[in-house]
């Protein structure tokens, strides 16, 4: 087994090596002078089961490019097999055709990573389930419920509930309510632009509640926040937001930081902060998990030929 990184999140990559207890192989990524990415695999791939970890965030077109580069350099070094460790899915948001003349974008990275010569997929916490279907390879798809609910759990919230802050995460809220044995509300909304979203309507009562709203990504939190607002009027004791996915912006550090109505916000490292956001001064609790454990295991048992679905218990 061989793992390599990328530039996107070394620190997770290394966190993993960690736990497997062993070291990162040795690739060079940099950049020629007019931009364009070169890569050197240092270490003999022939014959090896190659893992390469990169999310697709930050500079999304940059991370990209940069895994695709590595996945062909290691094909061309004779790697027996090689599997793309995604803790981000990038693009994913892109997953359907809904308005006239747009690209299923979430799809063409899925092809693309196929034909750079990836031969199985890991990775955590698709904006929606059925991209694992856009592959004709193997994917393999974790959920950070594990890591979030044993913390959630160890808080020991008087009243708990969870909720989720729109429709469409409905499913992942009841699995997670279902978990933590607790009920569960709905937030209805509408979306008013890319950042701009509406709150009108509770599904559920949460009086006196001790709120978890339960979600994959956050970028701007204009979901979080106008959800955290109406469940506050609605007459909820807290609200903690739990988010797997944080490609955090400068408006979402902006919205964070005009009382949002949230008292904690606890998210994992799939994705690395950046580090030109100040995130000391936020009126909330702000708090990172690690999925690095998570993801050396599945690793550790995709090499050795072992069930993976194991670790979706909790």
């Amino acid at each position: 087994m061989i793992v390599f990184s990328g530039t996107a999140n070394l620190p997770l990559a290394e966190k993993m090596m960690a736990y497997l207890g062993q070291t990162l192989g040795n690739a060079s990524v940099r950049r020629f002078p007019d931009g364009e990415t070169h890569v050197k695999i240092e270490d003999n791939v022939r014959g090896g089961d190659v893992y390469i970890v990169q999310p697709i965030c930050t500079e999304p077109n940059e991370m990209l490019m940069e895994l695709l580069i590595m996945i062909d350099a290691c094909r061309r070094g004779s790697a027996k097999r090689i599997t793309a460790v995604l803790p981000y899915y990038g693009y994913a948001r892109q997953d359907r055709k809904d308005q006239p003349r747009v690209p299923i974008t979430a799809k063409l990275v899925a092809n693309l990573l196929v034909a750079a010569g990836t031969d199985r997929v890991l990775t955590m916490d698709l904006h929606a389930q059925q991209i694992q279907g856009f592959f004709d390879i193997p994917v393999d798809h974790l959920h950070a419920a594990p890591v979030m609910v044993k913390y959630l759990r160890e808080m020991k919230l008087k009243k708990p509930l969870v909720v989720s802050p729109d429709t469409g995460g409905a499913k992942t809220a009841y699995s997670y309510s279902q978990l933590l044995g607790t009920g569960l509300a709905i937030v209805a909304k509408q979306r008013l632009g890319d950042a701009e979203v509406d709150a009108f309507s509770v599904v559920g009562d949460v009086e006196g509640c001790d709120v978890i709203m339960v979600d994959d990504m956050t970028t701007t939190c204009g979901t979080l926040c106008a959800a955290a607002k109406i469940l506050r009027a609605k007459g909820a004791a807290s609200v903690r937001a739990a988010v797997t996915h944080i490609p955090l912006t400068e408006k979402g550090v902006s919205r964070l930081m005009d009382d949002p109505g949230i008292d904690e916000l606890v998210v994992t490292d799939t994705i690395p902060l950046r580090s030109d956001l100040d995130l000391s001064q936020l009126p909330l609790k702000f708090t990172v998990l690690s999925v690095a454990e998570l993801l050396g295991e599945a690793v550790h048992r995709i090499h050795s030929d072992q069930s993976v679905s194991s670790l979706f218990r909790h």
